[in-house]
């Protein structure tokens, strides 16, 4: 069982290994999801400050509970995108995906691109660095052959 810190923790490391590539959209939500926590990340920070300073500036006491619960939830947003991808990257792949994996994997090496051992149970995390590294190597036409 992991803890609610490992799964951010891996959703973070997911959001940096999942490529940024257009391509991937129709595929996979991670495209969306990323994207959106991407945006996220930058944002609401901004956000939550600028909600507090204009509370504090113009507004009146008596709404400050609704003050910390809407900066609460600002907070919540990026953490739910990385909870979603910390238990995506962690879910092993189907059958399809598996076979698409190895693929991915085998033209890599076919090229004569340096890979790692394919891992025998992948979970979307593999796939996902095999995508980014196929992204990096290959000509971006590869996605078609699959």
């Amino acid at each position: 069982m992991t803890t609610l810190m490992g799964t951010l923790q891996k959703g973070s490391a997911y959001l940096a290994v999942w490529p940024k590539e257009r391509q991937l959209a129709t595929l996979f939500p991670e495209y969306r999801i990323t994207t959106a926590t991407r945006l996220a990340l930058r944002t609401i920070p901004a956000l939550m400050v600028l909600s507090v300073l204009v509370q504090f500036q113009l507004g009146d006491p008596r709404y400050w509970p609704g003050v910390v619960s809407s900066v609460l939830f600002l907070a919540s947003l990026p953490l739910q995108g990385l909870f979603w991808l910390g238990k995506r990257a962690a879910t092993p792949l189907p059958a399809v995906l598996v076979t698409w994996y190895q693929q991915i994997n085998q033209k890599m090496s076919e090229a004569g691109v340096l890979v790692s051992e394919p891992v025998s149970r992948p979970r979307y995390f593999d796939l996902g660095e095999a995508l980014n590294q196929a992204f990096k190597q290959l000509d971006k036409s590869f996605i078609r052959d699959l």
